[in-house]
């Protein structure tokens, strides 16, 4: 019988084990040396200057937007469809998340939408390369520029991806990355942002410690109400040691998704569209289920098959508390975005993978 395979499942290697072992072995343990190397090879990686890590993709986006001074009475502009937490953040900081509708091909935020939702109040527009399929992130820059807004992209999932040769997360005043188990690399928990902002990093430096005073090194002094939001070093060598190999990776999960792409052949399956010049990370490969395919019994068809699947992110308008609190009607203002949570299915992609897993996977997807 095939074992069961899981939507994800991290690549720990012994390696990974032994870097994170070293340090146990020192002691030394809160956001020290491990930290900052960590910070220096994903800078150099991304061709950034600042890299600040801290404890969650999520504690990312929300230090990125208080640095940036976004709150009460301000708004920002993001896509319908994503992980909770990229609208959360939003309402975090006590500002307006304003919803746009996505594409069907990419998952990602509609360009064409974006210029009818800003308003005098508009301070930041938030992409979200989702799925790790990199958005149109030069054209919203372009918008961004054009109305004097900061653009900040959510790269949770496209630590790699990339748009017209510029990486995902390099093109806005931030970029934030997660890695949860579920991404290219992972530290259980954990997060980056980036930056060629030298001030904002200075900014998020403190508040990710308490306020303290990133800047002067020679006495402890607490210059901003901060949080504690600091990466341990095992969490930072953990990463570190995965960094190394992620080119290797992403290309064996590019493989795996050619394999999708070109061998998944079904009237009432949409397959994901990548346009010439994106080069994905395949944090997920997201389909759309379509005619008599519905989701809640697909994902009951591929977990008897031995194979883990589930949806694959939230229409977040449609959510309760956004639902209650700004009552769209997520059917009729977000139909994509509608469409992708109500019929969209994550299947497993992932390096450990073998290529018979991947054949049971594409046959069982085939005969739905």
């Amino acid at each position: 019988m095939q074992n069961f395979i899981p939507l994800a499942s991290p690549d720990i290697r012994e390696t990974d084990i032994e870097a994170v072992s070293a340090v146990l072995r020192t002691g030394n343990l809160v956001q020290g040396k491990q930290v900052e190397q960590l910070e220096n090879n994903l800078a150099k990686y991304l061709g950034v200057p600042h890299c600040v890590a801290v404890t969650n993709g999520t504690a990312t986006l929300h230090l990125t937007l208080v640095a940036l001074g976004i709150g009460p009475g301000d708004e920002v502009i993001l896509p319908a469809l994503s992980y909770i937490a990229t609208a959360n953040v939003v309402e975090l900081v006590g500002a307006r998340p304003v919803f746009v509708d996505i594409t069907l091909d990419s998952f990602n935020i509609n360009a064409d939408l974006i210029e009818a939702k800003i308003t005098p109040k508009t301070k930041a527009i938030m992409i979200v390369h989702e799925f790790g399929l990199a958005a149109d992130m030069h054209r919203v820059k372009a918008i961004c520029d054009a109305h004097q807004l900061w653009l900040v992209e959510d790269a949770a999932c496209a630590l790699g991806a990339k748009d017209q040769d510029s990486f995902a997360g390099t093109l806005g005043i931030a970029g934030s990355f997660s890695f949860h188990p579920r991404k290219a690399i992972t530290s259980g928990e954990g997060g980056a942002i980036i930056t060629f902002d030298s001030e904002l990093a200075l900014r998020i430096r403190a508040l990710r410690n308490h306020g303290m005073d990133a800047a002067n090194k020679s006495k402890m002094d607490f210059i901003l109400a901060g949080y504690n939001c600091r990466m341990t070093d095992f969490q930072a060598a953990l990463l570190d040691s995965q960094l190394q190999r992620l080119d290797g990776i992403l290309a064996q999960k590019q493989q795996i998704a050619d394999r999708y792409l070109n061998e998944i052949k079904h009237a009432h399956i949409k397959l994901p569209v990548i346009a010439a010049g994106k080069l994905p990370s395949w944090q997920t490969f997201h389909v759309i289920l379509q005619g008599p395919l519905k989701q809640a019994e697909t994902i009951v068809k591929l977990r008897e098959a031995r194979i883990g699947t589930n949806y694959g992110a939230q229409c977040m308008p449609a959510q309760t508390y956004f639902l209650e609190k700004y009552k769209h009607d997520a059917p009729s203002e977000f139909p994509n975005a509608w469409t992708a949570f109500q019929a969209g299915l994550a299947i497993p992609l992932y390096e450990k993978l073998t290529s018979d897993q991947v054949s049971h996977i594409i046959q069982t997807v085939n005969s739905l």
